[in-house]
């Protein structure tokens, strides 16, 4: 017993104030218990810092730490108690968990590995053999950790908004992200002007407001107003992705217009719809038979190629100049659909003529989006905002999720600092 007990003092390193004093092997439940004892007489009163002595102890308590071999294994001790000055009685500090968790650091380390590893929280809590509770509740602690240690001075040139359907129906979130990482600053209800505008203010002080250059979004009016009322100094975009989408839509109308008197438009729409690069062979052998026509969704397949053309003007006199010959040659080929996007792009012209020579976009917002998508399919959707934003957070807030608990000992250890330890980081 004493070269187990020994051996688990190395390799759990608590520090010469705790010590293992019994290991205890239960083979039919499959669990280690090793059972910690505080050894000096005096303890660390961390509120008030001062140098007590030992009051009690407290019943045993148990903690989750990391499985010995097939073993789950857990961590035993009567924490003890110091009496301070005032006569208040409290706990000392244990180094291997904080005071209201029953897992160690080092366990919660490792489901938070497992986690993003998974993107899943039922299969993490069958891998490590725990309860969906605990690993819902390490989850939420750690987005909640690494949001009080993100930078709230740090400050943001180029942001984009984005909507992500929530719940069947029309319930949605709004997402702020940074444009220029891609990671998500914070997510919030609904996609009203209200929202987008408590989301902005609780992320960004009024230095941080006027420090925005660029926001990029789509053309959706709440959004608009939120962000040209809170963010004085910056460019309003409208991203590359939503622009060529209302071209696809159109041209997706047209087809299904003509596909009734036109045989050859049969099965085309992703020949029509589709970049040309990526084509399959049936695809291309469809596009090649269509292109050449006089087919009105041929007009506006060439349409939508010429206004993905003018994309990356050098200035805002080009951006607009390009834009008015587009509109012109869009109206030209008088298709009642392609009037209804031009009328569309005209009343959001601004924005539009911003993005054809700003080089910020929703690109990698709405490669966000197809990840939070695959959270909700992985996560088998979510029924309460609050945990989709923590599992968002999780995921793509790029947190400092990882616990760092202070070691309450010096290497150099002196018996008689009963406490007074230095302060270094183990679990990084």
């Amino acid at each position: 017993m004493m070269l187990t007990t020994q051996l688990f003092d190395i390799l759990l390193d608590f520090g010469p104030e705790w010590q293992v004093s019994n290991v205890e092997t239960n083979i039919q439940e499959m669990t280690v218990d090793i059972t910690i004892d505080y050894v000096p007489k005096k303890g660390v009163d961390l509120e008030s810092g001062e140098i007590c002595p030992i009051y009690d102890f407290m019943e045993y308590r148990r903690w989750r730490h990391l499985n010995v071999m097939q073993y789950q294994t857990y961590i035993r001790c009567r924490v003890p108690r110091v009496k301070n000055l005032a006569g208040k009685v409290r706990c000392v500090q244990v180094p291997w968990a904080d005071s209201y968790n029953r897992y160690t650091y080092m366990f919660e380390e490792f489901v938070i590995m497992v986690l993003q590893a998974t993107q899943n929280q039922s299969k993490t809590a069958g891998l490590i053999g725990s309860k969906f509770d605990m690993v819902n509740r390490i989850m939420h602690n750690s987005v909640g950790r690494g949001l009080k240690r993100r930078l709230t001075k740090l400050k943001y040139y180029h942001l984009s908004l984005d909507e992500k359907s929530f719940k069947k129906g029309h319930n949605y979130i709004t997402v702020l992200s940074d444009s220029e990482s891609g990671i998500v600053l914070d997510v919030i209800e609904d996609r009203t002007e209200d929202a987008c505008k408590e989301l902005l203010k609780y992320q960004l002080d009024a230095e941080q407001c006027s420090a925005v250059e660029t926001i990029s979004m789509d053309m959706w009016k709440p959004f608009m107003k939120a962000a040209t009322e809170l963010l004085p100094n910056a460019k309003l975009t409208h991203d590359r992705f939503h622009l060529v989408g209302y071209l696809n839509k159109c041209i997706d109308k047209i087809r299904r217009r003509e596909v009734k008197s036109e045989q050859i438009l049969r099965n085309s729409r992703y020949a029509l719809l589709k970049n040309r690069l990526n084509l399959t062979d049936k695809q291309h052998i469809k596009f090649e038979s269509i292109i050449n026509t006089t087919l009105e969704v041929v007009k506006g397949y060439k349409i939508r190629e010429l206004f993905q053309f003018i994309f990356g003007c050098g200035d805002i006199y080009a951006a607009s100049t390009m834009f008015g010959l587009w509109t012109r040659e869009a109206v030209r080929t008088n298709i009642k659909e392609i009037l209804e996007v031009v009328e569309t792009f005209k009343a959001h012209a601004k924005g539009i003529i911003n993005a054809l020579y700003l080089s910020n976009s929703n690109a990698k917002a709405e490669r966000l989006n197809g990840k939070i998508q695959i959270l909700k399919t992985v996560g088998r959707g979510y029924h309460r905002l609050q945990n989709f934003r923590t599992a968002i957070l999780f995921f793509h807030g790029q947190l400092d999720l990882y616990p760092s608990p202070i070691r309450f000992y010096d290497k150099k250890h002196d018996p008689t600092n009963f406490g007074i330890f230095n302060f270094s980081h183990k679990y990084r």
